[in-house]
């Protein structure tokens, strides 16, 4: 048989697929002509398609002693090295092959492809339109550029993207699906689920579609239609993708197609379809589903945080606040309390803090989560529940002012749980630190609280569960929370600074204006657009009623209701700044959080 001859056989059995077939074929031509540098690309390429990455590198470094320059052998070789996850060594083979022939395709597409598994967005979508200038009619180079341009958050032009791909070919599921996400990142819900739809249509059996149908009307609030999409998707892929098919990529990888993500995998399709069920407020369902997803991801922090929040609001906050407690110990021990880039208030907290822990004998210079049990009697005083109950019935707008909110015992171990955990992690520009659950601000006693709230003040809280829970530490004279309202029904807010603390009586507390929120706006409207909320206030000669600082007081009021913290100024020291915890309870309305 010429050597011609073995050739033609073992590119007729590589095409066909018989990998091993092809390979002794082709290395019996290899030994009959040791020099040809075609043979070795060739023997190289079938060695890439069985996922023999290192035999197939060694062989291409072995032809490219015979042939430094040549692009195929580059392109190949930089393939490979990003399949083995060296992808600095990849770009650096993509660049060679082009320094030999500029206007490679090979090289072009794959130099971008790995720029995009590199995150280096800006850079991939540069490298996209130069493949585009030498080959303008790639659907999946536009569809990946379109990809690289939403990582971006440049949503308008990866729209564009996807639908120039989309008119080279109608047909082309990934454009069609990531259309649909760049649609719903927009907030066009109605336009992405068409565009589900049309994956769909053209492929019955997408997991993605039916991930992003069920997305989309979750996000259109039709929460049965969105649960049956989810189920769909889930029935398709009950699983994470396995070896087989991360193998199958690998191979096409050589191709010039984008193998772009379909789009879904069995744990987001059970995240979200835990949160659908928290918002319809099935709330087993969504433990659930929380726990099918963490079956898959144990320790995914998110997760984590959803099941404790869905613990929360149905009223298992004990478990709940415990999970978040499990998270942040997970997350946070062994690392550092403050770091360089910190805020000059922060690092002057933490400074203190420390001398707070000496103090009191407790050595802990990185994470530290007091225990914070419970009280033996009752943490929340039941002395105030007829006139609560009386207050909120007759008041309106609902505002009631409570004073000694917590009975002593209850308050001593609060405060020392706020003054000791090194929790407060998350700094803001005004002058004050926020804890939230998943950062630690979690413990027995606040459990104990939370649940007595209700217990103590039924008129109020009704069967409302504890939908959000934050601690916020003042600096003495910094500004505190501009105006907002809260995404929730009821909001329990109340201090615990010593008295002596707060140097002018008169204010230090809240500001509560007698003027909701329209449920027509968004949550960033009415959560965090302070001069939007002042112009709407103006229009509506609003009334602001100011609730002076008092330790162990409470404001109860409706969340719809705007608010602020008023004036501080504290006296200086740790234990004097001003402390409050602020409990939600309920849901204003779904969208926005």
């Amino acid at each position: 048989m010429t050597l011609h001859d073995l050739l033609a056989q073992a590119v007729t059995r590589h095409q066909a697929g018989d990998f091993l077939g092809a390979e002794a074929l082709y290395r019996q031509a290899v030994a009959d002509a040791p020099g040809d540098v075609r043979i070795l690309h060739q023997l190289a390429l079938v060695l890439f398609h069985q996922g023999r990455l290192e035999d197939c590198l060694g062989l291409l470094r072995q032809a490219l002693m015979l042939n430094p320059g040549a692009p195929e052998l580059l392109v190949l070789e930089g393939v490979a090295l990003a399949g083995s996850g060296r992808r600095d060594m990849a770009l650096a083979s993509f660049e060679r092959a082009l320094a030999a022939k500029p206007d490679h395709p090979g090289a072009l597409f794959n130099r971008a492809l790995a720029l995009t598994q590199m995150e280096r967005f800006g850079e991939a979508v540069e490298a996209y339109d130069r493949f585009l200038a030498v080959m303008p009619d790639s659907v999946d180079a536009w569809t990946n550029r379109g990809a690289a341009l939403q990582s971006l958050w440049r949503l308008a032009e990866a729209l564009e993207s996807y639908d120039k791909a989309i008119a080279l070919a109608p047909s082309h599921v990934s454009a069609w699906q990531n259309r649909g996400g760049v649609l719903e990142m927009m907030n066009r819900f109605a336009e992405a689920l068409e565009c589900f739809e049309k994956v769909l249509a053209l492929a019955p059996r997408h997991p993605g579609g039916w991930y992003g149908r069920g997305s989309a009307l979750m996000a259109l609030e039709r929460f049965d239609e969105s649960l049956q999409s989810f189920d769909t998707s889930l029935e398709i892929l009950p699983g994470q993708p396995g070896a087989l098919q991360q193998r199958e990529a690998l191979v096409e990888i050589i191709k010039l197609f984008a193998k772009t993500s379909n789009g879904a995998d069995a744990f987001e399709t059970w995240r979200h379809r835990a949160l659908v069920q928290q918002i319809r407020q099935n709330f087993d369902a969504a433990l659930e589903s929380c726990d099918q997803a963490l079956a898959l991801k144990p320790n995914d922090s998110d997760m984590m945080l959803h099941k404790a929040a869905i613990l929360n609001e149905s009223r298992c906050v004990p478990e709940g606040l415990a999970l978040y407690r499990r998270h942040a110990e997970l997350q946070y021990a062994g690392q550092p309390v403050t770091a360089d880039g910190d805020m000059a208030h922060k690092k002057r907290h933490d400074a203190e803090q420390q001398g707070y822990l000496a103090r009191h004998g407790i050595k802990a210079p990185g994470f530290y989560l007091d225990p914070g049990a419970r009280t033996n009697g009752p943490a929340v005083n039941p002395a105030n529940a007829g006139k609560v109950a009386h207050d909120w019935r007759k008041t309106r707008p609902q505002i009631v002012v409570i004073d000694d909110l917590l009975t002593p015992e209850g308050l001593a171990a609060l405060q020392h749980f706020c003054w000791a955990s090194t929790i407060w992690r998350k700094p803001y520009a005004q002058g004050y630190l926020g804890a939230m659950p998943g950062q630690g601000f979690a413990c027995p006693l606040l459990a104990q609280i939370a649940d007595e709230l209700r217990d103590v003040f039924p008129t109020v809280m009704g069967d409302f569960g504890l939908r959000l829970m934050w601690g916020f530490k003042y600096d003495s004279s910094l500004s505190g929370i501009p105006m907002h309202a809260d995404q929730a029904a009821v909001n329990v807010n109340f201090w615990i600074t010593p008295e002596e603390a707060n140097l002018d009586k008169t204010s230090g507390g809240l500001v509560v204006w007698d003027i909701k929120a329209p449920l027509s706006w968004d949550f960033a409207s009415y959560n965090m657009n302070a001069a939007k909320i002042r112009a709407f206030l103006t229009e509506q000669g609003a009334k602001p009623q100011v609730i002076p600082y008092r330790c162990n007081r409470a404001v109860v009021f409706d969340s719809d209701l705007f608010h602020e913290t008023d004036t501080i100024q504290f006296a200086q020291g740790y234990e004097n700044r001003r402390l409050n915890v602020t409990m939600l309870y309920g849901r204003r309305a779904y969208y926005g959080g």
